[in-house]
């Protein structure tokens, strides 16, 4: 009866210590793929993040639109690299530099305005800032200078509003520039199309353009 006693408790602490390590097998298996599942969150997160920062490469001159800019540029034998992206309604050049992964200083906004004789012209500005009309027609001489309206815009350029280039308009007009933009090295700058940048070397903006410098930045 002794020994029976015995076995029986023998099996029982078996069978205890046994549970006890299936148990802890299943907590540490737990708690492994916790830790799998946390860390894959987070590299997800680190990747999506870089994937959001990152600066695209340039396009192939193969796949670039053909635009009257793109072939002002060429015609004018300009190194240029064309930069496409997803076009956002009204996200003008915040969304340009966030997307292509580049300082929003760099990104040069074209703008089509006309002074008080309807005579149109072209101000190309720092997309981290706005022109001071009321400064820029006291520059030039004119009693007021506005934005156009977008269908005459259209109609001066040849473009839609959110893809207009000072290259390649329908018409000329006389360009001018704020100073500083004349004094970055590289720019970006509409290609002729909504969700097209090309990015080149101020100098040859100021090649093909001679634009006229002035001093009219305001912060936004």
């Amino acid at each position: 009866m002794l020994t029976s006693a015995v076995l029986t408790s023998a099996v029982l602490i078996s069978a205890v210590l046994v549970s006890a390590v299936l148990v802890s097998a299943v907590l540490v298996s737990a708690v492994l793929v916790s830790a799998v599942l946390v860390s894959a969150v987070l590299i997800s997160a680190v990747l999506i993040s870089a994937v959001q920062r990152r600066s695209f490469p340039p396009m192939s001159h193969h796949d670039l639109p053909i635009t009257p800019a793109v072939r002002a540029l060429r015609a004018a034998n300009v190194t240029f690299d064309g930069h496409l992206y997803d076009y956002e309604e009204k996200g003008g050049t915040g969304a340009s530099a966030r997307k292509l992964g580049v300082d929003e200083h760099q990104v040069i906004k074209t703008l089509i305005m006309e002074d008080d004789a309807k005579a149109p012209m072209i101000v190309l500005m720092h997309g981290d800032k706005m022109v001071s009309t009321k400064e820029l027609a006291r520059q030039l001489g004119r009693r007021s200078v506005a934005p156009c309206a977008p269908e005459v815009a259209a109609r001066h350029t040849g473009y839609l509003v959110g893809g207009t280039s000072p290259f390649g308009t329908k018409r000329s007009m006389p360009v001018f520039a704020e100073a500083s933009v004349l004094t970055t090295e590289t720019i970006y700058i509409n290609g002729g199309k909504r969700g097209f940048l090309v990015s080149l070397k101020t100098a040859d903006l100021v090649r093909l353009l001679s634009p006229v410098a002035v001093s009219v930045a305001l912060t936004k």
